[in-house]
């Protein structure tokens, strides 16, 4: 087994342990072998596993908490390894999901959804709507940038920065006119996994782990690209299409995770930084890597927002406070580099 291999290994085998551990704590603490008898009854099927035990307790892991945490963990991989490939495309150690404006074009989807109240799309609404808002603002972004034939980073990262603008004031409208609903658009502005389903993780692992698959086949390309576009064209590589296809891709991830989880930012930008540190530059390694990572990460900051503290508190404050300071350190050594 390959060094990548073991670092695969490794990170998997703490993910897991994270899972079980987290999946035991809360106002009812369960120990971690308990967790464990009562996934593998529920897998296998196999209720004596579960004898002696409290009733109540297969019901808080497997129904309540479970897919809680499998939802946060899959959301963490998809913002990372997203953040990962917008770092890659546009040669911006600051890029991240949020670069493009998805963040804010969920945001405004979702504040939609809450303020119109469709009941009859029942507890989709939201997800639906900050999908929508998500995957039109990424289609908005790309036709302000394309000029001549092509897209350049910079011009992804400004036309970003505009849209995201532009809705940032239609989000302050939509809660100005919330009146009652205002506090309901706040709270999931600031993001949170509370009250996740089962069906939540199943439809964010399918996505997350397709769009996975179209990074691991193109990381080779992703490489070349970063040696610049005409090198990459050189070397075989058709740049225009590989680079508007991973980021239809990443942003759509990154839709997909904000529609289900709310803002939770930081992490595309955090993780990778921390990954590259590890495996180097090579996509190859990274994205695997930067998978399991985002994982680790958002999983161990939804437990401490949940158990920590008397009330829990939304998810996106805590990893802004953690990423915050990070983002300024990257941005500091941007220009000193750039100085230098």
């Amino acid at each position: 087994m390959g060094t990548l291999g073991i670092q695969i290994v490794l990170s998997a085998a703490v993910l897991i342990f994270v899972i079980a551990f987290s999946a035991g704590m809360g106002y009812l603490d369960i120990p971690v072998r308990d967790v464990v008898k009562i996934i593998a009854a529920r897998v296998s099927g196999q209720d004596e596993l579960l004898a002696g035990m409290d009733a109540l307790l297969p019901v808080v892991v497997f129904d309540v908490r479970l897919p809680r945490i499998l939802t946060a963990a899959i959301v963490g991989a998809g913002l990372a390894v997203s953040g990962t490939v917008f770092q890659g495309i546009l040669l911006n150690p600051l890029a991240d999901p949020y670069t493009l404006g998805v963040s804010a074009g969920a945001a405004f989807g979702a504040s939609i959804a809450i303020l119109m109240n469709l009941e009859f799309l029942g507890v989709y609404s939201v997800p639906l709507f900050a999908f929508l808002g998500a995957a039109g603002t990424l289609v908005l972004v790309i036709y302000l940038s394309a000029s001549g034939g092509g897209i350049s980073s910079g011009n992804l990262i400004l036309s970003g920065i505009i849209v995201a603008a532009i809705l940032s004031a239609g989000i302050s409208f939509l809660k100005y006119v919330a009146d009652e609903q205002v506090s309901v658009i706040v709270f999931w502005l600031m993001g949170s996994f509370g009250s996740k389903t089962w069906t939540d993780v199943g439809l964010t692992l399918s996505l997350v782990s397709a769009g996975f698959a179209v990074f691991v086949f193109f990381a080779r390309d992703l490489n070349l690209m970063s040696l610049g576009d005409r090198t990459a064209a050189s070397l075989g590589v058709d740049t225009r299409k590989v680079t508007i296809l991973l980021l239809v891709t990443a942003s759509l991830i990154s839709a997909v995770c904000v529609s289900v989880s709310g803002i939770i930012g930081f992490v595309g930008l955090l993780v990778p930084h921390m990954m590259r540190f590890m495996t180097g530059p090579d996509n190859r390694r990274l994205i695997p890597v930067t998978l399991i990572a985002g994982a680790i990460l958002l999983l161990c900051a939804d437990t401490v927002t949940r158990t920590v503290l008397p009330t829990e508190i939304p998810i996106g404050v805590l990893t802004a406070l953690i990423g915050g300071p990070f983002f300024c350190y990257i941005f500091r050594k941007r220009q000193t580099a750039v100085r230098g």
